[in-house]
Formats: structure tokens, C-alpha cells, sequence
């Protein structure tokens, strides 16, 4: 499952900051990692905790949202979304690639579907960075250490691929579960692009072991494995999925 987006909410009237920030809490895929009551607070806030997103007021003193962009050093800049009052600024707000333009007071369904528009961009970015450039051969085993002993797994075998952190969680067709230290992005390289299908941010799935897929609310969809794995899929790979497994 993809790691939680991390929001820093950015408002100087504390009860629409508490508002927003308790609409954010209410999603479990969502941690409020920083807020700000003024905009010279968030450039501080933003380049401390590098979060994915950052909610913007539009209207602050001193330092307004727009402000706080041009402030934000490049290696720094999360995905932004204005939240303001007034809608005559939202033509400016996209001209900065703004992920969103949110009017007060903010419907939870419309934040929703903002906290999805970022989550999609983010994804897009990172499949499109580590797109795997194999051309073969390809890897045929995978060697797992277990205390003294050296497993050797066939990568035939793999059913699915889970990143976790700085590890990867591999399960076979038998249901064993091996644990390496490795990068997702890295192991995709070296597999057969046509076995093994992206789900997911952190996660790969061999196809012949795909055998059903039940669709989810928001687009998304839920890969059932042979050996009973269920993994999540996300919106963007959902729709590549269709185009590989669901036509004729």
C-alpha cells in the first residue's frame, strides 16, 4: 500500500486552518506532518518536513500563498493547492502548476477528490522516473538469506513484490514470504516487463497470477492472486491494467 501523503495546511485564521486540517485527519491515507499561521512560518515549515502538499491560503499578510511559492527553494517545492475565499485568483494559481483551487469553506468530497489529483501526479512522476529500461536477460532467481542459508527463489514462482520501506516483501505461489533489502525500481529492471505488471507505487505482480480484478470505488481497482494475495490498484495503473488484462 502506497505510504500516506504528507500535508502541511498554511492559513493565518486559526479556525479555518482547524477545519481544514481536522477534514484532512479524517482520511486515513492522508498525516498533517506541519501548519503555518503566516507565510514567512510556512517557507520554514515546508523546507523542514518536505511534505507532498502543501495547502496554501491565497490571502495572508506579509507573505501571501503566491508569495510562498517564489520563496520555496526548487529542490524544496511540494505539489501546492490555493484555499481561499475569492475565486478571481485561480487563472494566477494554475499559471504555477497549482494541483488545485479550493473555495472556503471546503467541501470534504471536493478535498477529496483534491488529495487524488495529487496522489495521481505523484505517481505518475515516480513510474515515469524509474520506468524500467530492461532489455535482458532477464533475472531467473532471487537469492534470500535466512540466518546461515541462502534461499535461491525462482523468479517464476513470484506471485507479488511489495515494497516497504528500504525492504521488499516477496510471496510465491505457495504463499512463502522472503524478505530483501533492495530497491523496487532497481529489481523491476531485471525483470521481464511482460511476467510482471506495476500496481502500484510500491508494488509489482506477476500477470499469469492475476486472477481476478474487482473494481473499487474511485476508479481503482483490487488484484486477486491465485495464492489468495488481494493487492490494491492504483487509479493510473488501473487504466493500464484495463488496457493489458480486461480487453479482448
Amino acid at each position: 500500500m502506497s505510504a500516506p501523503l504528507r500535508v502541511v495546511v498554511v492559513d493565518d485564521e486559526r479556525p479555518a486552518r482547524s477545519f481544514l486540517v481536522a477534514l484532512l485527519r479524517s482520511f486515513e491515507d492522508v498525516t498533517v506532518v506541519g501548519e503555518a499561521a503566516s507565510g514567512k512560518e510556512a517557507v520554514a515549515i515546508i523546507e523542514q518536513e518536505k511534505p507532498d502538499l502543501a495547502f496554501l491560503d491565497w490571502q495572508m499578510p506579509e507573505l501571501d500563498g503566491m508569495g510562498v511559492v517564489r520563496h520555496l527553494r526548487k529542490q524544496s517545492m511540494p505539489l501546492i493547492a490555493f484555499v481561499t475565499a475569492y475565486d478571481e485568483y485561480a487563472v494566477r494559481a494554475f499559471e504555477v502548476n497549482a494541483v488545485d483551487y479550493l473555495l472556503k469553506p471546503v467541501d470534504k468530497s471536493r478535498l477529496r477528490e483534491t488529495l487524488n489529483r495529487a496522489q495521481d501526479r505523484i505517481e505518475h512522476a515516480e513510474i515515469a522516473a524509474e520506468q524500467p529500461t530492461s532489455v535482458g536477460p532477464f533475472l531467473e532467481r532471487i537469492p534470500v538469506r535466512h540466518r546461515e542459508e541462502v534461499v535461491i527463489v525462482p523468479v517464476q514462482q513470484i506471485a507479488s513484490i511489495v515494497a516497504d520501506g528500504e525492504l521488499l516483501n516477496i510471496t510465491t505461489m505457495r504463499n512463502e514470504r522472503h524478505t530483501i533489502t533492495y530497491r523496487l525500481k532497481d529489481l523491476e529492471r531485471m525483470l521481464d516487463p511482460g511476467k510482471f505488471i506495476r500496481l502500484g507505487r510500491g508494488t509489482l505482480a506477476n500477470v499469469d497470477q492475476i486472477g481476478k480484478v474487482a473494481v473499487m470505488p474511485g476508479g481503482t481497482h483490487m488484484a486477486i492472486l491465485a495464492n489468495g494475495q488481494k493487492l490494491p490498484v492504483s487509479r493510473i495503473q488501473s487504466r493500464i491494467l484495463r488496457e493489458r488484462l480486461l480487453k479482448l
